[in-house]
Formats: C-alpha cells, sequence, structure tokens
C-alpha cells in the first residue's frame, strides 16, 4: 500500500543516508441486481452460476423437444397447407390442435409461470407480453378448431412457431449470459484440488481447504499455489496472468507474495500460507466480479424501465388496435392484428440488450484482470477527461533502485557496496545488490560486517575496509560529498557515498523506481486528450523529478492524506470528470471523492472498498483497458437500445395495421420472426465485445 505519511522518508538507519523519496512498505457496494425481470422470475435464477448451466440446458432442451413437435403441428394445420397449395387429410386434423396443446402448456410454461410472477410483484413486461401472445393464440386457434370462431382464425402453426421462436430466442440468452459468468468458473477452476503440505520433514498430500494460515507447502514446476502465501524458499516463473492480465510469467523468489491459482512455471518453491479461502486474493476477485454482474447501472435502470413502458404502451396499442377493426366491422382482422401486435412487441432483445453487453464486459475485464465493481463506474469512465495518479505504488514500484551511480570506475563502485550489503536485508542495500546482478557484476566476498545507526554499513573487502553511508559517514571521517550528489539530494534521491580505507571512492543515488509501463500509459492518455495530473505526499523536489520524467500536466507535492480527497474536488470544480489511481489506504478518501476510483495493484481492502475499478496487477496502462473497455461497452449499449426499442416502435403500429388501407400489412408469422430476428441481432452485437482484447500491452499496440 501507499504509505507516504506513515512511512516517513526513508529513515534507513544503518546508513544515516541524506534527504530521500517518502519509503513505502509493499502494498463498492453493490447495486440491487439489474437483470430484467424475467431473469429473476421465469428462468428462477438464484444468481448462482449453476443455476445459468441449468437454464441453458433446459432452455435447449425444451427448443430441441418443441421444434421436433412443431413439425407436425405445422405440416397438419390447414391454414398452412392452404399457404403452401396442399391439403391435408381430415383424419390428420387432430394433430394440429393436440400438439399445440402440448406445445402451449410444455414449450409455454417458462412464459406463462414468468408472467405470474410479473403480476404478482406488479412489474408488468416482457415474460406477459409473451404469454398474452400465445395465449391469445391459443384460444383463438381452439375457437376456429371447434367451429366457435372463423376458422381463419387457426393459429395453430403461428402458435408452434412463436413458440419455437421464443424458446431459441431465451436459449441464445441464457446460454451468453452464462458465457459472461464463465469467468467465475474460470476462476474458481484456478485452484488445485489437493495441495503438498510439508509437516515435520514428511509431505503431506491434503485437500486444499484443510490448508492454515501458516502452513507450508510445496509447489512443484507446472504446479498451481494453493492459497495465497509467501516464498520462503526457491524462485520460479509464476504464471500470474488469470489473475492481472499479465501475459508474461514474473520472477518470484524469497519473500515475494504469491496468489492461489498462479502457476510456478520452471521451479519448484516452498510457500508459508497467509492466507486460505474467502480470504485469498482469488476469493476476493470472485467476489468482485459477481457483485460487477449483480450492480445495477444507469443504463440497465433505463432498460428496466423502457421494458415496462413497452409493456403499457403495447396493451394500449393491442386493445386500440382490436377496438378499431372491430368498429370496421373485421373481427377476423381485429383478433389478428392483436395477436400480431402482442407478438411484435415483446421486448426480448429490449430486455437483453444492456444485461448481456454488461456481463460480457466485465467478464472480459476480469480475464484482463480489470476488476468492475460498480457497473456505474464503468459507464463514467468513458467520460472521464482527468486521470490522477497517486505516485508511490502506483506511478512508481514503492521500492528504491539505484538511479545513478558516480566515481573513478562505476563498476568498482557497485561492486564493493554490493560486497559489503551482500546479506543485508535493508531496501537500500537490497537495490545495490540488485544493481551488481542486472549490470552482471562479479561481487567479492566480505567479511566483518558491522552496522552502525546513523553511519552506515562497513565490511572487509579484499584486504580493504569498505564502508557505505550518508552524511554521518562523511562526517566520521570528515570528508566532503562528491559535488555531483548535490544535484541527486536536490531531486530527492537518497546519496549513499562508498568508502575504501577512509577514501572516497564513488557514490550511488538510490530513488523510488518509475515504474516502466508508466511513461507509457501517461503518453497514450495524453493522446486520448486527457488531463494527467498526480499525489503524493513527497516533497516538492522528488515530485518534480517524477512528473518531468514521465510528462505530468500537474503536480500536488506534499498532500496529505486526509486532504487528497480535497484535490479531486479541486480538479471536479475546474469543471473536470476525474479518475483517480491508488492503491492505499491514503487513497481512499480520494478514491471515494472521484468520479471513478481505480485501485491498482489488489490495493488494500480499504482502497477496493472506495473503488469502482479494482486491477489485479499494478500496471498503470490498465488505466487505458478500462477507458477502451467502457466507451465499447456504451456504444454496444447504445446500438442494442436504438435497435430494440427502433424495431418496436416501427413495428408495433405496422402490425397494428394503420397501412392496410393500402394494402401494406405484417402477417403474425413475419412479426413473430422479426422479433426473435430482433433478439438474435441484439445478442449477436454484444458477442462482438469478446473480440476486444484488453491487455495493457495489447491496447497500446493497436
Amino acid at each position: 500500500m501507499s504509505s507516504e505519511h506513515e512511512h516517513p522518508a526513508h529513515d534507513h538507519s544503518h546508513h544515516g543516508h541524506q534527504s530521500g523519496d517518502a519509503a513505502v512498505a509493499a502494498a463498492a457496494p453493490p447495486g440491487d441486481g439489474g437483470h430484467d425481470a424475467h431473469d429473476h422470475h421465469a428462468h428462477g435464477h438464484d444468481g448462482g452460476h449453476a443455476g445459468h448451466g441449468d437454464h441453458v440446458a433446459m432452455f435447449r432442451r425444451l427448443f430441441w423437444v418443441m421444434l421436433v413437435l412443431a413439425i407436425p403441428v405445422v405440416a397438419a394445420n390447414t391454414m398452412f397447407a392452404d399457404l403452401l397449395g396442399y391439403t391435408v387429410p381430415e383424419s390428420l386434423s387432430w394433430i394440429s390442435p393436440l400438439g399445440g396443446t402440448v406445445m402451449y402448456l410444455w414449450g409455454g410454461r417458462p412464459f406463462l409461470t414468468g408472467a405470474v410472477s410479473e403480476i404478482r410483484s406488479r412489474k408488468p413486461g416482457m415474460m406477459l407480453l409473451i404469454a398474452l401472445a400465445i395465449t391469445v393464440a391459443f384460444a383463438a386457434s381452439w375457437g376456429a378448431t371447434a367451429g366457435v370462431l372463423d376458422h381463419h382464425l387457426d393459429f395453430w402453426w403461428e402458435l408452434a412457431l412463436l413458440i419455437v421462436i421464443m424458446l431459441l430466442g431465451h436459449w441464445i440468452e441464457m446460454r451468453s449470459l452464462g458465457q459472461a459468468s464463465s469467468a467465475l468458473e474460470s476462476l474458481a477452476a484456478l485452484l488445485p484440488d489437493e495441495a503438498e503440505r510439508l509437516d515435520a520433514d514428511a509431505v503431506t498430500t491434503v485437500p486444499v481447504g484443510e490448508l492454515r494460515t501458516g502452513d507450508l507447502v510445496i509447489v512443484r514446476p507446472g504446479g498451481r499455489v494453493p492459497a495465497d502465501g509467501t516464498v520462503e524458499s526457491g524462485a520460479a516463473d509464476v504464471d500470474e496472468s488469470m489473475i492481472t492480465g499479465e501475459s508474461r510469467p514474473v520472477r518470484r523468489t524469497e519473500g515475494d507474495r504469491v496468489v492461489a491459482g498462479t502457476v510456478s512455471t520452471d521451479s519448484a518453491l516452498r510457500v508459508r500460507i497467509t492466507a486460505v479461502g474467502a480470504d485469498t486474493a482469488l476469493a476476493g476477485i470472485q467476489r468482485l466480479v459477481t457483485e460487477a454482474q449483480n450492480s445495477s447501472s444507469r443504463a440497465q435502470v433505463l432498460a428496466d424501465r423502457a421494458a415496462g413502458w413497452l409493456f403499457w404502451f403495447a396493451s394500449a396499442a393491442a386493445v386500440l388496435t382490436a377496438a378499431t377493426w372491430l368498429l370496421l366491422g373485421e373481427p377476423e382482422s381485429a383478433v389478428t392484428r392483436t395477436i400480431t401486435v402482442l407478438v411484435i412487441a415483446c421486448p426480448h432483445a429490449l430486455g437483453l440488450a444492456i444485461p448481456l453487453v454488461v456481463s460480457i464486459a466485465t467478464e472480459r475485464a476480469a480475464r484482463a484482470g480489470v476488476l468492475i465493481t460498480d457497473r456505474r463506474a464503468l459507464e463514467a469512465m468513458r467520460s472521464v477527461d482527468a486521470v490522477l495518479f497517486d505516485k508511490t505504488g502506483t506511478l512508481t514500484r514503492g521500492e528504491p533502485a539505484v538511479q545513478a551511480v558516480t566515481g573513478a570506475d562505476d563498476s568498482e563502485v557497485i561492486a564493493l557496496a554490493a560486497a559489503v550489503e551482500a546479506d543485508s536485508e535493508h531496501p537500500l542495500g537490497r537495490a545495490i545488490v540488485a544493481a551488481a546482478g542486472e549490470r552482471g557484476l562479479t561481487v567479492p566476498a566480505a567479511t566483518d560486517f558491522t552496522a552502525r545507526n546513523g553511519i552506515g554499513v562497513t565490511a572487509e573487502v579484499g584486504g580493504a575496509t569498505v564502508s557505505v553511508g550518508g552524511p554521518g559517514l562523511l562526517a566520521e571521517h570528515g570528508l566532503d560529498p562528491l559535488p555531483e550528489t548535490a544535484a541527486w539530494g536536490e531531486q530527492g534521491s537518497t546519496v549513499l557515498h562508498v568508502l575504501r580505507d577512509g577514501t572516497v571512492l564513488g557514490a550511488i543515488a538510490l530513488a523510488d523506481e518509475i515504474r516502466p509501463e508508466s511513461a507509457q500509459a501517461i503518453e497514450a492518455l495524453h493522446e486520448h486528450g486527457i488531463h494527467v495530473a498526480m499525489i503524493t505526499g513527497d516533497a516538492e523536489p522528488v515530485a518534480r523529478t517524477v512528473a518531468a520524467r514521465l510528462g505530468i500536466d500537474e503536480v500536488f507535492a506534499g498532500v496529505l492524506p486526509q486532504d487528497k480527497g480535497a484535490k479531486v474536488q479541486a480538479l471536479q470544480e475546474a469543471g473536470r470528470k476525474v479518475a483517480m489511481v491508488g492503491d492505499g489506504v491514503n487513497d481512499a478518501p480520494a478514491l471515494a471523492r472521484a468520479d471513478v476510483g481505480i485501485a491498482i495493484g489488489a490495493g488494500t481492502d480499504v482502497a477496493i472498498a472506495s473503488a469502482g475499478v479494482v486491477l489485479a496487477g499494478d500496471d498503470p496502462r490498465a488505466v487505458l483497458s478500462i477507458i477502451t473497455l467502457s466507451k465499447a461497452t456504451y456504444r454496444k449499449m447504445i446500438q442494442n437500445l436504438t435497435w430494440a426499442a427502433g424495431y418496436n416502435i416501427v413495428a408495433v403500429p405496422l402490425a397494428a395495421g394503420v397501412l392496410a388501407h393500402w394494402g401494406i400489412t405484417m402477417p403474425m408469422e413475419i412479426g413473430a420472426l422479426l422479433m426473435s430476428a430482433s433478439t438474435v441481432v441484439v445478442a449477436v452485437n454484444a458477442q462482438l465485445l469478446r473480440r476486444l482484447d484488453l491487455r495493457p500491452d495489447r491496447i497500446l499496440t493497436r
């Protein structure tokens, strides 16, 4: 977490260094359910993902059974036979009524029960419209069969096709929603069934559910980490792609954190378990995805409201149609047109337009390590025109790294300093050792290591006394700092001098390392016309140095944790729509204040609770992924809503027969086909979101 004020400027006691960067330790409420009425009623959704699979199977099975039944019902129907010019034997006249009745009671049951649920909840919508359409067709057909009504009202074949088409549409919808929810199933499948626990030098295979905090487990090459933990021994490249979206394996060594579900690709690791079950990062991700798919959004509320409006619109249109044609003395047309209006007006596509798009969007995002905890944040991100980054742990790694070296021989300075620091657990010491490794230097052996608070560290290296430290070390020897180090100090770097036998050999500048991806992220945001600001508790020189290197537009330095939210508000009052990106407790007020709060690097529980979007990884370029997804999702929502609502607005009057005087009519069967075609168009259009690759490295290469 970013802890710029809880951890004051690097007080690395044994080094006693010059002023430095702020030290850093390592690192929403869901909505009320935005699904349309049929999600909860006709389909009986219980919110579980097994439910999706059950309903996919149910509608698939019903569709095929009804399709088989529909063939004889349609073929034996005299009205259909008249259309195609063949004759149905009198002995087969019973097939359509009998088969149609079975189809109405069996195939129509999901719609009928859904209609009852909508009536009970006083939320009329799609299911009630479908139920009205098939019930009117069923009653009219029986009336014609019994001779009570005109024989032209024999709609058995239209009823059969209507039920089959409706079931097909619902099967497509359920399958799509099931696929969108598969991200959770994929995440759950990441966990192995068993783990190898080390008990007093004996390896025991136990179910993952039996692991407890503090257990030591072995993760073999190619094996998955069974629970969150810390690497106790070993080093391996770990595939974290399903958690963070990062396509390349990440090196994890002793002391590094590993999370459940990730894969050790090349070597064995011994991992000390720090979290199990519901406390693991993987479980947290699953909760976030579930909350995202259950959260409501403004667009979803609009779609639900539109479906309700459409019910009253269709009901009024049906009543008006029936009354008009009856007044014109055409009862047959009155029944036919009324049924067609009810069939056409089913807001199936409208009900599917938003939930399917958002479900697919959240699933795509989760696979890229972008976790949408509030759908409203996803919607808002498309119009953000300012991004405010917390510096430490977000744009920077939150740990020191060697930035510059000076001396007669830079390699010798680094190698000798690394020799003294070889066994140090101090962040500055580890940074120097890491720098020697990156340069491929041979680090000599050191003996007689000593450390003194406020002075530095000393050891014997190659027969000489080598010391590494800050101003206290120089003062002890009566030496002055090297002239070039003055600029380093002004920039906020930590400066350590290296002495050999009391003589200054060189100096090393260390500072919080800027993430290599940060510059790319900011450049890409600028290309989108977005104002980029940075906020930090560090002093002005440190902040200005980082900002200059990254090309940041505006800097807020020396900001106390409680004042970060005020800086967000200041940007908002300047007319900007702000996304705040941070990772720590200090950032929570600002994340909550921002139009969109983005917690990076999995952050802290407090930061996550304040954010609408959580990045499982720590790549700041993922902000571009969110913007790309937000814009793509919004386009799909508008396209689907426009198609679904526009189709109904045009088709319902046509079905009512407003152009019948001019010979332009819409047969009921054509209405049913067009209505289902509308649903298929919406479903296919939403599926196109699956083509979106949201991995940060792919976003920037497009």
